[in-house]
């Protein structure tokens, strides 16, 4: 009989909000798989667990190679806990690879939930939370992220974004180009720890305030797109479009923002302008 392939959410920030059963899990596990190794060290010994199972490093280094071998684990019927730095893995942390193996392999996978960066984030940016959905860290190259957030420029749904805190600046003054400098958003920063702070506000005001440094884990959330209230058929399209570039706009950016203002992708008032009339 296979094993079970724990995942096992870590505190953010504060000890205390380790989930009680990360403790009993460490302490059963055959193999702790641990994407740093002194940061579980520091964890078991704060929590007061003795580790009697094998710790192993599995981290973005190494995944490809390790990930068999801790399926090996699992098929021979051992106990896997999976841990990374905070927050449950495999959510733009290590894990993906071996949950996909633990899948295909039919083995089972359970997990132990605890603290999240991205909910608490959302909890607390005083956005709509009804319906929102998590794009990770953005591509560090600028052009590559300008065309994933012009992507989404007409998502409804609230955003929840991931940011190492030397980029949050050029990530930030990215958005508001994209979604506007008045889309309401914010940014947390060392989310429940001893300097947890949270930032509201349009993004362009944001943008300027990250231009000074920052510092800390940094999770950023921005309110989805409202659709606007206009006439969004072929030929109102190209009239708005004829009528920004009459007030000075290029073509380009008349078809970004004509687009924006319909609230339908670029792309099809791009076609509907350059394409001819049936």
């Amino acid at each position: 009989m296979s094993g079970v392939l724990v995942l096992a959410a870590t505190p953010i920030g504060r000890i205390e909000d380790a989930p009680p059963r990360l403790a009993t899990e460490l302490a059963a596990a055959t193999v702790i798989a641990a994407e740093d190794t002194r940061r579980l060290r520091r964890l078991v010994s704060e929590l007061g667990v003795e580790l009697s199972g094998r710790v192993v490093s599995y981290f973005e280094g190494n995944e490809v190679q390790r990930t068999p071998q801790l399926l090996d684990a699992l098929l021979a019927g051992e106990r896997v806990v999976l841990v990374t730095d905070a927050g449950m893995p495999s959510v733009s942390d290590p894990g993906y690879r071996l949950v996909a193996a633990a899948v295909e392999a039919d083995v089972r996978i359970t997990a132990v939930p605890g603290p999240s960066a991205v909910l608490t984030a959302l909890a607390v940016s005083g956005l709509p939370v009804d319906r929102f959905c998590f794009e990770g860290f953005l591509p560090r190259k600028a052009g590559e992220r300008s065309r994933r957030l012009d992507g989404l420029a007409t998502e409804e749904r609230t955003m929840v974004f991931f940011e190492a805190p030397h980029r949050t600046h050029a990530a930030l003054a990215a958005m508001a180009e994209a979604f506007g400098a008045d889309r309401p958003a914010a940014v947390c920063r060392e989310l429940t720890k001893t300097y947890e702070e949270v930032r509201r506000g349009p993004l362009g005001q944001l943008a300027d305030w990250a231009a000074e440094e920052v510092r800390g884990e940094i999770t950023i959330v921005v309110s989805g797109h409202v659709p606007a209230e206009v006439d969004a058929s072929p030929e109102s399209l190209r009239a708005l479009v004829a009528a920004l570039e009459d007030d000075g706009m290029s073509r380009k950016d008349a078809i970004v923002a004509a687009a924006k203002q319909a609230g339908v992708p670029k792309r099809e008032v791009y076609d509907l302008v350059h394409k001819p009339k049936p």
